[in-house]
């Protein structure tokens, strides 16, 4: 990066997607759409999933992507801290932090874009459940391709950093 940012300030990161998962519950239980073809455009469309089970207390991240996108579904049982900071070239909001609460009490989905740095921190009491659907395979077809990840959360000195 031509410029970089030592500090991001509070606010809203262009094109970042949270939208509140509803829970259609009856006798049995509950049901939830995590995502919708009719709903997701297509260069967003998942070509994969999977499922990640974060223990209490327990962070993954900061990371960023070169060419995926995230589409993550916070669902519970437990709750996370979710962290942002726009690290793109050309953004209108470049340099902005993002700070949110998803899982059990507020189900959200959150679609993270390229570039944009990315962590969530399990701030419940149990094991958390989190559900991705990116739109590139990991590590490509075959899984024989470079991981497209940028692990920012070994760096020393760097500005995406958990509180």
């Amino acid at each position: 990066m031509s410029d970089e940012i030592t500090k991001y300030v509070k606010g809203t990161i262009h094109d970042v997607v949270v939208k509140p998962m509803s829970k259609f519950i009856d006798e049995r239980g509950w049901l939830a759409e995590l995502f919708r073809s009719d709903e997701t455009p297509a260069e967003i469309m998942p070509v994969m999933s999977y499922i990640s089970m974060t223990q209490p207390g327990v962070a993954r991240g900061p990371h960023e992507h070169l060419e995926q996108t995230d589409y993550f579904c916070f669902l519970g049982p437990s709750n996370f801290k979710v962290y942002l900071w726009d690290h793109r070239e050309g953004s209108p909001s470049r340099g902005v932090k993002q700070v949110l609460y998803a899982g059990m009490d507020a189900p959200r989905i959150v679609i993270v874009p390229p570039g944009v740095v990315h962590a969530y921190k399990n701030v419940g009491m149990e094991n958390g459940i989190v559900f991705n659907a990116p739109n590139r395979l990991y590590a490509g077809d075959g899984k024989k391709s470079p991981v497209d990840e940028i692990r920012h959360e070994d760096i020393a000195g760097s500005p995406f950093v958990l509180e």
